[in-house]
């Protein structure tokens, strides 16, 4: 095993939070913190330029979102040997299922104690998974369900250009601005959309898109149907 320190860059938008990880991950004479950043656009900016073995990323970021970070790191052939170690508060089975679909090799909760979350940066770093045990079994009962469900139709381009502004949290009139269509048409779309994906509300939709990968938006809270 090499002596030389796990290097990690440390991506969340809050200073305070990214302060207190740091400190207790310092306490830990393997892991070096080479770089911080409060947006997702500049972690790929320090992961490239740091190549880093682990990036511990939070979900909700500016500019570009954990899951979206994840993705862009694993199709860049240079940052692909980074290790993803998502650490966030969101507990919430679509981010769950959207981050590991991503390709990140762990998921820790901020609630979890500085032993768990040193550990977890290890692991990473030495290719293992990183699944806190709420997680895992979050994840077997959404792996359950989603064999029980019946397949969701394939949506159109058009419908997912619609449904990815939905999870946006876009209005029916800014979608049909974007796209240039008719508000009615807007509507009829999304009226497929529900029909195809079994569900009956915005909600349901993002929820169900996320989780299935369609989107790499993560849920708005400003969902809205005006």
């Amino acid at each position: 095993m090499s002596n030389s320190p796990i290097r990690v860059i440390l991506a969340d938008d809050h200073a305070v939070v990214r302060a207190g990880i740091r400190q207790f991950l310092e306490r830990a004479s393997d892991i070096e913190v080479v770089a911080e950043a409060d947006d997702g656009l500049q972690a790929q900016e320090l992961i490239l330029e740091y190549q880093p073995d682990v990036a511990v990323l939070d979900i909700q970021m500016p500019k570009a979102t954990g899951i979206e970070v994840t993705r862009w790191v694993r199709a860049n052939a240079q940052t692909s040997r980074t290790g993803i170690l998502i650490l966030t508060a969101y507990n919430d089975d679509p981010y769950i299922i959207a981050v590991l679909q991503a390709g990140a090799n762990g998921y820790v909760l901020k609630t979890a104690s500085p032993v768990e979350i040193i550990q977890a940066v290890r692991d990473v770093d030495e290719g293992k998974s990183a699944i806190q045990h709420a997680i895992a079994q979050k994840i077997v009962a959404f792996v359950t369900l989603q064999k029980q469900e019946a397949p969701v139709e394939a949506l159109t381009d058009r419908e997912l250009e619609v449904l990815t502004a939905m999870a946006k949290g876009m209005t029916n009139k800014a979608i049909a601005t974007q796209l240039g269509i008719s508000d009615r048409t807007v509507q009829g779309h999304i009226a497929h959309i529900f029909n195809k994906m079994g569900v009956s509300n915005r909600t349901e939709a993002v929820i169900r898109a996320v989780s299935l990968g369609w989107v790499t938006q993560t849920i708005s809270s400003g969902t809205t149907n005006d």
